[in-house]
């Protein structure tokens, strides 16, 4: 893209003594068309927004992805926005949920899938939308140590110090068959039905042969042709159930990979960055109602989360996060995380302990704000709704045009382009940290551990693409 002379972050801070009427006119003298865009909608809001509610109640789970939240509390961002925020922790997915449709929440940190599921009925069932993408990646999935000792024994390559990475379910494929033969099922976790969580062990299993089992109408619990038994496990709680012997493995954000390293009881085998390539994983949720009647609000909550993720994503010449130490000290406090800043750190650091010996460099492990992390893509929510379908939490059939009309209710793009544009206006942000986007589409990519290729534009090829899974009729591509 061609541009005049760059703005330097001068330039726009000393536009906040000017009018908006002036200060867009110099804009449009060093800023492109396209740009100009995104600036002229959020111009009016350069100065403090006129927020409707200021004092908030947000809801997080206990998980270092939360770190947007509790970083804009804890470093001022909120505030700078006018905005007085109380983060609290709740107990489960469910109970969070289930406080911002009642109004004791006014929004919270959420699965990427909750907003979709509540919207479209699948459980508790409420119209949530989300104006930002908390993070990307972050999960990993975990055995149990008498489980990779057999994962081992069927694949001699795993029998290392150092193993090849990534590491499939083809290993894990004898071991559920041994199991059915002998009337048993291979227990594993997950979070909650609708999380990220659930879709990425679904699809690691499924990749290798292996079938998670279906839902319906008459099983909700997604059990049927299973050869894999799925149940839920809040995630502090992963740890001690594998320790018990209750599950043999679960996927589950950080810290609590790390937290079975750490205590010896299990081996981290993948994580969801070698599953599916920068992945979202959260979302900041809110009802329709609340946006609606706070619309200058959300956007000021936008505000401070954009610069939150800038900040734990900013690093120095080399390349270094310079802010993760700080941000795992701060989660590692008992009323956030509350888990050992060494195990926090761990992961949120840039590197990833599979085991004590086998330590990769992972840098976009948790990623908060670049690689276009924060802006809330429509086709993110279509892919939530393919594998919702793939796995038949969607019971029945849906044209194309379905999967995209349901994901513009949801995800709100507009709002984060008005808390971006405000940002640059005040020196927060720059033009090049703005997504390239026409219609909030990501590119097909094929970044997943099976190579398959994901095009949001084509959700019943997509869907049509998978050995295991529901299979729908070509004709509702409606092409």
């Amino acid at each position: 893209m061609a541009t005049t002379e760059r703005p330097t972050t001068n330039h726009l801070k000393n536009m906040k003594s000017q009018s908006n009427h002036s200060r867009l006119s110099l804009l449009s003298a060093i800023f492109t068309a396209p740009a100009l865009l995104w600036l002229a909608a959020g111009s009016a809001h350069a100065e403090k927004l006129a927020v409707e509610k200021d004092s908030l109640k947000l809801g997080f789970i206990k998980l270092t992805d939360c770190a947007p939240l509790v970083i804009a509390k804890e470093k001022g961002f909120f505030e700078d926005e006018g905005l007085q925020v109380e983060v609290i922790a709740q107990s489960n997915w469910k109970v969070l949920l289930d406080n911002v449709i009642t109004g004791n929440l006014d929004g919270a940190h959420m699965l990427s899938g909750q907003p979709i599921a509540a919207t479209i009925g699948i459980g508790t069932e409420a119209h949530i939308v989300t104006p930002y993408t908390l993070d990307l990646n972050g999960n990993a999935i975990t055995v149990s140590n008498s489980i990779w000792e057999q994962m081992q024994q069927n694949e001699p390559d795993l029998d290392s110090d150092t193993p090849p990475h990534p590491i499939s379910a083809a290993a894990l494929k004898p071991i559920a068959e041994d199991l059915l033969a002998d009337g048993e099922k291979l227990q594993m976790g997950m979070v909650f039905p609708v999380s990220t969580h659930n879709y990425e062990i679904r699809y690691w299993l499924a990749a290798s042969g292996i079938h998670p089992g279906f839902y319906s109408k008459t099983d909700v619990a997604g059990r049927t042709d299973a050869e894999v038994e799925l149940s839920v496990t809040p995630p502090p709680q992963m740890p001690a159930t594998l320790e018990a012997g209750t599950i043999s493995g679960y996927c589950v954000g950080e810290p609590w990979n790390q937290q079975a390293v750490t205590k010896g009881i299990g081996v981290p085998v993948v994580t969801n960055y070698e599953i599916w390539k920068n992945s979202p994983e959260k979302v900041f949720g809110v009802t329709r109602k609340w946006a609606d009647e706070n619309p200058n609000t959300i956007i000021a909550v936008t505000k401070a989360l954009i610069r939150s993720g800038k900040w734990l994503d900013e690093t120095d010449a080399a390349g270094k996060l310079v802010n993760r130490e700080e941000a795992c000290r701060i989660l590692s406090q008992p009323n956030y995380v509350g888990a050992d800043f060494e195990v926090i750190k761990n992961s949120m650091t840039g590197t990833f302990v599979f085991q004590k010996t086998d330590v990769l460099d992972m840098p976009d492990f948790n990623v908060f704000f670049k690689h276009d992390c924060s802006y809330p893509w429509y086709s993110d929510g279509v892919w939530f709704l393919t594998q919702m379908r793939r796995w038949g939490q969607i019971t029945e059939a849906k044209p194309a045009s379905w999967y995209a009309e349901t994901v513009k209710k949801i995800y709100l793009p507009e709002v984060y382009r008005k808390a971006a544009a405000s940002l640059i206006s005040e020196g927060y942000m720059t033009e090049d940290e703005l997504p390239k986007t026409d219609d909030s589409y990501k590119v097909t990519t094929a970044d997943f551990i099976d190579g398959n290729a994901y095009d949001g534009h084509k959700p019943i090829e997509y869907i049509n693409s998978f050995e295991i899974g529901i299979k729908d009729d070509a004709a509702l591509s409606g092409e």
